[in-house]
């Protein structure tokens, strides 16, 4: 194991895989400045005819994208932030989700979308949409949101290597949070779930950027003699079912935490297939935590009021289970 910030193994991920093959490119926002520092030193490495700035224009980009790979190469985009994918929606949700079914599995699109998504850094409403749930809903498209440095180089290999559309969503919060990713090939399947926590009492169920809230939330739960259970989804398309459904009939109560916001989440999903698949290992209703129907404000004190946080879940996982722990 070797630690590495979330960002640093995101680039190393990059360098690795278009070291591998030289058919992939990488093309989109500051490219070749790094804002974010996931593709810095890519442009030196391998040059203009394989990294490119473009100008902002999501349109062009995700347009480019579905050309250069039904080409037969192998895409990597950058939108820089999630919310600038509404403005290249057309290619996205017309031509990227779709065109292989529309071509009876005639071309193959592998194109990997880096966007950063998601609150907690004052960077205003337009900068600041978890927008996971509007991808979810496509159809043809891999949605991905690693919680963790390994998982994250792990999972974005996988995703390059993968000859369908995936989006690597990118945790605004967790760029500089450190953590231990293997030495030498690490490869991380998608569609599975990792139960980051064993617990005995409720099933905290963790999407992407919630990971440090949902593990802060745990730790105050163990304080009051509960015992959380921590499953982070790694992938919400597809989504491992089986180990959140599993982890729920040893715990029998679920909480979802999702930063969306709580309309048509990603945390309504999880809920509802726990309600049709899980439902008799049910002990007491299943809870969301998750971002109110507004647009996230720029004004910090305005954003952490709406912002899910540990207490929001350690109420919502108490209020589960209170009659056990009142009766003991």
């Amino acid at each position: 194991m070797t630690r590495r910030r979330y960002t640093q193994a995101i680039n190393e991920a990059l360098h690795e895989e278009m070291e591998r093959d030289p058919k992939t490119i990488l093309f989109g926002e500051d490219v070749a400045l790094a804002v974010f520092g996931d593709t810095r030193g890519l442009l030196d490495r391998f040059g203009p005819d394989r990294v490119r700035n473009t100008p902002i224009c999501e349109a062009t980009i995700a347009g480019m994208a579905v050309g250069a790979a039904a080409a037969g190469y192998r895409v990597i985009i950058h939108m820089l932030f999630s919310n600038f994918i509404y403005t290249g929606f057309d290619a996205i949700a017309n031509q990227m989700a779709k065109l292989r079914l529309m071509t009876g599995g005639q071309i193959d699109l592998p194109i990997t979308v880096l966007a950063v998504y998601g609150g907690g850094a004052s960077q205003a409403a337009q900068h600041s949409d978890s927008n996971h749930p509007v991808l979810m809903n496509l159809g043809g498209i891999d949605v991905l949101v690693p919680a963790t440095p390994g998982d994250a180089k792990g999972m974005l290999k996988t995703a390059i290597r993968n000859n369908r559309p995936s989006f690597f969503l990118q945790a605004s919060g967790l760029g500089a949070v450190g953590g231990d990713v293997p030495d030498g090939e690490h490869l991380v399947p998608l569609g599975k779930a990792s139960v980051a926590r064993e617990g005995r009492d409720v099933t905290l169920v963790n999407v992407g950027s919630m990971i440090r809230a949902t593990q802060n939330a745990a730790k105050k739960l163990a304080e009051a003699g509960i015992e959380a259970e921590i499953v982070d989804v790694r992938s919400l398309v597809p989504l491992d079912e089986t180990t959140i459904v599993e982890s729920v009939q040893r715990t029998g109560r679920l909480v979802v935490i999702d930063e969306a916001r709580d309309m048509c989440s990603a945390a309504s999903q999880i809920a509802a297939v726990v309600a049709d698949k899980g439902f008799s290992a049910l002990r007491a209703p299943i809870r969301r935590v998750t971002v109110n129907n507004v647009s996230m404000p720029y004004a910090p004190n305005a954003e952490a009021a709406i912002f899910p946080n540990a207490d929001d879940i350690v109420r919502a996982a108490t209020a589960l289970c209170q009659p056990e722990v009142a009766a003991a």
